[in-house]
C-alpha cells in the first residue's frame, strides 16, 4: 500500500540521517510518521510552492528534538530539501540543524527544542489567527481562516510554560488550534511514571479542551476521525492524545534507548526487515513514492488558488478592508513618525517613562492599527492598555487588548507566535524583574531574529518598598548579554518615544523597554537622537572627563556636572540609552561620543556594573550595584546606595 510506503519512506528517511550524523533522536520520527503523514496529506492547507503563503495552516513540531520528523516530511512533500540537505543533518551551515530553526529552514513556523516553548508559540498563532479572522472577515468572505496545529511529547506537557499557554488558549476557546499528544510513555530516564502519572486528558478537559485519543499511532482512519472530529469542533481548542510506540520497528523499540542517539549499522538493518524495507542503502527512495507525494501538489496549489480568487472578490466588495489587510502585512510603518512632531511633544512636567510609554502606544494605535499584546495581569501598572480598542477575549476576538494572566513566560512564547504569524505587532509588558521568568523565550525571539516589543516596567530600586524581590539588579547585564536584543532603558520622554520608533522599524530584533516607575525630569537635547543608543547630552570644549548614565540616573548625573562645574570642573554627560545600539554605529561617531582624550569616564546606573566597563577603561570606574536591593521609598534607597550628586562628584574626582 503506497501510503504504508509514505510513511516508512519518513521513517527511513529520520534513521538515515541520524545515523549518518552520528547524532540525533530518531524515537519521535518513527513513532509519529503515521500522524504527521496525514495530517499533511489530508488535513492540512499549505502549499509547498509557497511556504509563506497567508493562509495556509500552520504546524509547529513542539517536540523539537524530532526534528528529522520535519526536514523528512519538507523533503518528501516538496518544500525544497533535497536528499543532500538531508545527509548534511547536524552538519556546519546546513539547512538542517539539530532542533528546526525559525528562518534558517523552509517551512519551520518557529524554532523549537527547548521542550514545551513550541506549543506556547502555536498558542499565539492561534490567537493571531482569531483576532485577524475577527478583523477581517465578512460573511461569504473567510479570507483569515486556518488551523494551527502542535505535535507535543510528553516532555512539552511537562514543562511549565506548556501549562501557562494551553492554560489561557481553553480560557479563550481557541478553536482553531489543535494539538496532537505523540504519547508513548518514554522519556530519556525511562518510563513516564517515574516522574509524570497524572491524566493529561483531565488535565486538558480542565484547561477548556475539547479531548480525543487515538489508541493505534498507526491506524490512519482513526487518526483521520480524530482530526476532523477536532476541526468539527467550534467551540474551543482540541487535544488529540495518540498512543505511540517510540523507535517503533527497531529493536528498541518501546524503550528510553530508543530516544536519542544513532542505533548503529546492525539494528538498522533490523529495522528495515521489521518494515519490510527492501532497499539497504541510505537515503534510496523509491520513485513510486515520489510520485505519490507530487501528485498532491495539485491539490495543495489548488488551496492558494482559491484563497487568491476569494481575495479578488473581496478587493472588490469590500476596498477598504482589503487596503487595510495590505497595510496590517506590510513590513513598513504606514506613518511618518521621526518628522511627526506630536509624538515627540510631551511637555516640560517630570514623568515616570512607563507612563510616557503608555500616551506614546495610545497616540500609536490610531496610527498602526495592528498592534496587538497585552500585560501578565498588569496592565494598569505598566500602562500598556489602548483605550476603546477592547480585550481579546472569547467573547470578542476583535479586542486589541490581551489579558495574559499572571503567566509570564507564556506570555513571552505567545507574543512571538502573534509577531511569527504575520499581520501583527505584538508586544507583552511586566514588571523588568520578572524578565527573569521569561528569558527562555526572550532569548528565542533573538535567536529567530523577530521584532517582539517587551514592555518592561518598574525598571530598578526605584521600585521602592516591593523590596529586593522585585527590585531588578542583574537583569539589565543579563539581557544585553543577549546575542540580537536591544536592550533601551530611556531617561526622559522624548527618549522613551525613541525607544518605541526603534522597537517599530527594527526587522530582525526584539527590544525590551526598561521604564522607570519614579518621575524623570526632561532633559534638553533629548529625542530622536537616542535612536543612536548614545549621544553627549551635555558638552564643554574643555571636558575634563565623562559622565555617562542610562535611565533615571541620566539626570543624576545632569545634576553631578553641574556640581562639577561649581568647583571648576568641566565633564561631558553622555546618556545611553541603549549599548547595542550605540555599538552598532559607525567608529567616528561612536569616538565623537567618547573621545579616546578624555580618559576620567564615570558609568552610572543603577544595577548590575558589568556592561560598563568597555566604555570606562582602565583609567574609568562604573558606579552601580552588584548586591541586591532593599526595601523601602525608592528615594531612600537611591540615597543609602549612594546615588547622590555629592557622592557620585567626588568618585570621579577621585579618578
Amino acid at each position: 500500500m503506497i501510503q504504508q510506503k509514505a510513511i516508512n519512506s519518513i521513517r527511513v528517511l529520520s534513521v538515515d540521517a541520524v545515523e549518518k550524523a552520528k547524532s540525533g533522536h530518531p524515537g519521535l520520527p518513527l513513532g509519529a510518521a503515521p500522524m504527521a503523514y496525514e495530517l499533511f496529506s489530508n488535513h492540512m492547507r499549505h502549499n509547498p510552492n509557497n511556504p509563506n503563503w497567508n493562509n495556509r495552516d500552520r504546524f509547529v513540531l513542539s517536540a523539537g528534538h524530532g526534528s528529522m520528523l520535519m526536514y523528512s516530511m519538507l523533503h518528501l512533500f516538496g518544500y525544497g530539501l533535497t536528499l543532500d540537505v538531508l545527509k548534511e543533518f547536524r552538519q556546519w551551515n546546513s539547512k538542517t540543524p539539530g532542533h528546526p530553526e525559525y528562518g534558517h529552514t523552509v517551512g519551520i513556523e518557529t524554532t523549537t527544542g527547548p521542550l514545551g516553548a513550541g506549543v506556547a508559540t502555536a498558542v499565539g498563532l492561534a490567537m493571531a489567527e482569531a483576532h485577524l479572522a475577527a478583523t477581517f472577515n465578512k460573511e461569504g468572505f473567510p479570507v483569515v481562516d486556518h488551523y494551527t496545529y502542535a505535535l507535543v511529547g510528553d516532555g512539552c506537557l511537562m514543562e511549565g510554560v506548556a501549562s501557562e499557554a494551553m492554560s489561557l488558549a481553553g480560557s479563550i476557546g481557541l478553536d482553531k488550534l489543535i494539538v496532537l499528544y505523540d504519547s508513548n510513555k518514554i522519556t530519556i530516564e525511562g518510563s513516564t511514571d517515574i516522574a509524570f502519572r497524572e491524566n493529561v486528558r483531565h488535565r486538558m478537559e480542565a484547561y477548556g479542551y475539547q479531548t480525543l485519543v487515538v489508541e493505534d499511532g498507526n491506524n490512519l482512519e482513526a487518526i483521520a476521525k480524530a482530526i476532523e472530529e477536532a476541526k468539527a469542533n467550534k467551540d474551543k481548542p482540541s487535544f488529540i492524545e495518540i498512543k505511540t510506540v517510540i523507535g517503533y520497528g527497531t529493536p528498541l523499540a518501546g524503550t528510553s534507548k530508543a530516544h536519542s542517539d544513532p542505533m548503529g549499522e546492525e539494528k538498522v538493518k533490523a529495522f528495515r526487515e521489521t518494515i519490510g524495507w527492501e532497499s539497504f542503502e541510505p537515503f534510496e527512495i523509491d520513485d513510486e513514492v515520489y510520485h505519490h507525494f507530487d501528485d498532491m501538489k495539485p491539490k495543495f496549489q489548488r488551496y492558494e488558488d482559491q484563497w487568491d480568487e476569494l481575495f479578488a472578490n473581496y478587493r472588490q466588495a469590500y476596498p477598504e478592508l482589503a487596503k487595510q489587510y495590505e497595510i496590517y502585512h506590510s513590513k513598513e510603518l504606514p506613518v511618518d513618525l521621526v518628522n511627526d512632531e506630536a509624538f515627540w511633544n510631551y511637555g516640560d512636567k517630570p514623568q515616570a517613562t512607563r507612563n510616557v510609554s503608555g500616551v506614546i502606544l495610545n497616540y500609536l494605535k490610531n496610527k498602526i492599527p495592528n498592534l496587538f499584546g497585552g500585560s501578565a495581569d498588569l496592565a494598569p501598572s505598566n500602562k500598556t492598555e489602548m483605550t476603546d480598542m477592547g480585550w481579546f477575549s472569547k467573547e470578542n476576538y476583535r479586542g486589541k487588548n490581551i489579558h495574559f494572566g499572571v503567566r509570564e513566560n507564556g506570555m513571552a512564547a505567545i507574543t512571538n507566535g502573534i509577531v511569527l504569524h504575520g499581520g501583527l505587532r505584538g508586544y507583552c509588558a511586566t514588571f523588568f524583574v520578572f524578565t527573569d521568568y521569561m528569558k527562555p523565550m526572550m532569548r528565542l525571539a533573538s535567536l529567530m531574529e523577530i521584532p517582539t516589543v517587551f514592555v518592561m516596567t518598574h525598571d530598578s530600586i526605584g521600585v521602592g518598598e516591593d523590596g529586593p524581590t522585585h527590585e531588578p539588579i542583574e537583569q539589565l547585564s543579563m539581557l544585553r548579554a543577549q546575542p540580537n536584543m536591544t536592550v533601551f532603558r530611556p531617561a526622559d520622554a522624548k527618549e522613551t518615544a525613541a525607544g518605541w520608533l526603534v522597537a517599530l522599524t527594527q526587522p530582525k530584533t526584539p527590544i525590551t523597554l526598561a521604564l522607570s516607575r519614579q518621575n524623570l525630569e526632561q532633559l534638553d537635547g533629548s529625542g530622536p537622537i537616542a535612536m543612536k543608543g548614545g549621544y553627549v547630552l551635555k558638552e564643554h570644549e574643555k571636558a575634563q572627563g565623562i559622565l555617562m548614565a542610562s535611565g533615571s540616573e541620566v539626570g543624576l548625573a545632569i545634576h553631578t556636572a553641574k556640581l562639577l562645574e561649581e568647583e571648576g570642573i568641566l565633564v561631558n554627560v553622555v546618556s545611553m540609552p541603549s549599548l547595542e545600539l550605540f555599538d552598532s554605529q559607525p567608529s567616528d561617531y561612536k569616538t565623537k561620543v567618547l573621545p579616546k582624550h578624555l580618559k576620567k569616564r564615570l558609568a552610572i546606573e543603577a544595577g548590575a556594573t558589568q556592561s560598563w566597563y568597555k566604555y570606562v577603561g582602565l583609567d574609568g570606574k562604573v558606579f552601580g550595584i552588584d548586591r541586591f536591593g532593599a526595601s523601602a521609598p525608592g528615594d531612600r534607597i537611591f540615597e543609602e546606595y549612594g546615588f547622590t550628586t555629592e557622592n557620585l562628584a567626588e568618585i570621579f574626582k577621585s579618578l
